[in-house]
């Protein structure tokens, strides 16, 4: 009778681990043929990615709900065990849980997705992937200059969004507030330097002021925020070797270095047309006195 029971037993564990197999296959092979399918149906980039992390993440919680079922008897005897134990993994897995947190967070909130420009944990670049513990970032900067891939992939941990803040570029508005500084010759016109300047800004960043005015309009609505001009601006200062002209302008935030080399190109060939009425200064130095010079040889004194 004793080895009947334990027959059955036997045979009864090999069962629920064959179902619990074959369940998994199952699942697999349903979350991979769907997502396979989402790009067909879902063309915008931003929410095919989304769909298929969230098909990927079904799928998986599929899997442990169906080995609970099938084990769920043997379960009750093991609910004290895995309640110490679980409190060991929480504090020796700290970190991971609060990047899973993290990746929970960022998937469901705005804080930023895949493509977005941000500067996060001290990195800036543009991010290529949200997995579940850690962000990757295709870098910009380190060692080139301007807003350029450096080439290196970083990954940091989701738990970076609690710890600091997280800067992004791409978010709501899709531009930046940047500035160009011109210095100028004292006596030159100034009243067509400052033509020039708008000139160049409107010839260059025009568009980009008309579209940035329809996209703040939209975060006025939406946030607490005053109502900032997207127009070209000019403001003259003038300090101890120069007049100081700045120029400040909306672009779009992929294109800064672009738009400068335009800006200064353009301030340069008009400028050199202005029939010397307008000069780019330099810093200058005056010499007001040259103080007296001695020799001393031998017990000669030369002044």
């Amino acid at each position: 009778m004793d080895k009947y029971i334990d027959l059955v037993l036997q045979n009864s564990y090999v069962v629920r681990a064959i179902l619990v197999v074959i369940g998994i296959i199952i699942i697999l092979t349903i979350k991979n043929l769907i997502r396979s399918r989402l790009s067909r149906y879902i063309k915008d980039n931003d929410n095919s990615y989304k769909s298929k992390k969230a098909v990927s993440v079904a799928g998986y919680f599929l899997i442990i709900l169906l080995i609970s079922i099938i084990y769920r008897e043997s379960l009750g005897t093991l609910t004290v065990f895995f309640g110490i134990a679980g409190a060991g993994i929480a504090f020796a897995l700290q970190e991971v849980i609060v990047s899973i947190a993290g990746w929970i967070a960022i998937l469901f909130t705005d804080i930023y997705k895949s493509g977005d420009r941000v500067l996060l944990g001290g990195i800036k670049g543009d991010v290529i992937d949200v997995g579940v513990l850690r962000t990757t970032i295709m870098e910009i900067g380190g060692w080139v200059e301007g807003d350029l891939y450096s080439g290196r992939i970083v990954r940091i941990g989701n738990s970076f969004v609690f710890k600091e803040p997280v800067y992004n570029y791409s978010s709501d508005f899709p531009f930046l507030w940047d500035e160009i500084k011109v210095p100028i010759q004292y006596g030159s016109n100034y009243t067509l330097a400052r033509e020039i300047l708008y000139d160049v800004a409107h010839e260059v960043v025009g568009d980009y002021s008309n579209e940035a005015e329809e996209q703040w309009d939209i975060m006025v609505r939406k946030f607490l925020i005053e109502n900032a001009s997207t127009h070209p601006m000019v403001n003259i200062i003038a300090n101890d070797n120069w007049v100081e002209f700045t120029l400040r302008y909306v672009v779009d935030y992929k294109k800064r270095v672009s738009v400068k080399d335009q800006l200064f190109t353009k301030i340069l060939k008009k400028v050199e047309n202005s029939s010397d009425q307008v000069e780019f200064a330099s810093a200058t130095f005056e010499v007001t006195k040259v103080p007296p010079v001695e020799f001393k040889k031998e017990g000669y004194d030369y002044k």
